[in-house]
């Protein structure tokens, strides 16, 4: 996933990246603001993930969220 669309959908998944890793906090998404490099490091240091295994999780996330979302020029998830 690009990076900028992972970070322009963060306000509308934040929550459910919270809801899919328990263990990361709220003071966890503040740093995480949508940056996915920085979401990989925490992954890595709360769970013990290695960096492709983050890497794995992450868009396995977003992949879900992804079709799960239906997108159109109506929908505010759309990601074209």
């Amino acid at each position: 996933m690009n990076e900028d669309v992972f970070s322009g959908l963060w306000k509308q998944f934040r929550g459910e990246v919270k809801q899919f890793w328990g263990h990361l906090t709220d003071d966890d998404l503040d740093v995480i603001d949508g940056k996915r490099d920085v979401l990989i490091g925490k992954l890595q240091e709360r769970y013990g993930y290695t960096r492709m295994d983050a890497e794995a999780e992450v868009d396995r996330f977003v992949h879900e969220y992804e079709s799960r979302v239906e997108t159109g020029p109506d929908n505010p998830y759309t990601y074209k």
